[in-house]
């Protein structure tokens, strides 16, 4: 499907993109911890809302 060129570029890509990402957030870090106060609640929020349509699917499957 991918040339093996291609998946070694691909590699390497997804290598340097996720360096960069953690280079630029412990650059952020404090205005983050400053700004997005509270933030895990959208996340559990969200991871709930996600269950529950899965729980809803399994329900009405049946």
């Amino acid at each position: 499907m991918f040339s093996q060129g291609q998946l070694i570029f691909a590699g390497f890509f997804f290598i340097a993109f996720v360096i960069a990402m953690i280079f630029a957030y412990r650059k952020d870090i404090k205005i983050h911890q400053e700004f997005y106060k509270g933030n895990y609640k959208v996340l559990l929020a969200f991871v709930f809302f996600i269950g529950m349509l899965f729980v809803i699917k399994v329900f009405f499957k049946r």
